[in-house]
Order: structure tokens, then C-alpha cells, then sequence
């Protein structure tokens, strides 16, 4: 799937996803410095973990609807891309 040439793909929304992502990552550093239990250091991994899925689905849904407007206005179909799409976001796990 080709990039969207979109201003809006990774728009500062995107971009503040990511910066809570990495201020969840810092606060992890910060408890492991600090010993905190495991449970909690493992508890906050794992919602980073998820943020960043969350991340990687925005990015892909909003390349994807931009690719698939394109090729509507082209006369093109869709399926081929809705297919990367998908195989994206599964490789990405």
C-alpha cells in the first residue's frame, strides 16, 4: 500500500499518541529505577503495548481511507489494498 500523500496521516494526533506512548515508556524506566513491583511494572507494559496497537491501527485505517478514496477517484478497486491493510496489521503483532 503506498503512503497517502495526506498532511493529515501523521497529523499531531497522531504524533500526541505517540508522545503518550513514550511518556508511558519513561514512567516504566522510572519504576524499574525505583523497584516497583513487578505486577505494576508488567501492568503498565502492557498498556503501552496496547496504546502502540492502537497507534499502528489509526496510522494504517487512515493511510487505508485515504488509498481507497484515490483509487475510487481513479476507477480503481479497493480490495488489493484493504488486503495489505490487514496483512499490516497482523504482521504487526
Amino acid at each position: 500500500m503506498e503512503q497517502v500523500k495526506d498532511s493529515n496521516l501523521y497529523g499531531q494526533e497522531t504524533k500526541n499518541r505517540l508522545k503518550r506512548i513514550e511518556g508511558q515508556v519513561r514512567g516504566v524506566l522510572k519504576m524499574m529505577d525505583e523497584d516497583k513491583d513487578c505486577k505494576d511494572v508488567i501492568t503498565q507494559l502492557s498498556a503501552a503495548r496496547s496504546a502502540m496497537d492502537r497507534a499502528i491501527g489509526y496510522i494504517v485505517a487512515r493511510n487505508l481511507e485515504g488509498c481507497i478514496r484515490e483509487a475510487h477517484e481513479e476507477g480503481e478497486s479497493a480490495e488489493d489494498l484493504i488486503n495489505e491493510a490487514v496483512q499490516m496489521i497482523v504482521k504487526s503483532r
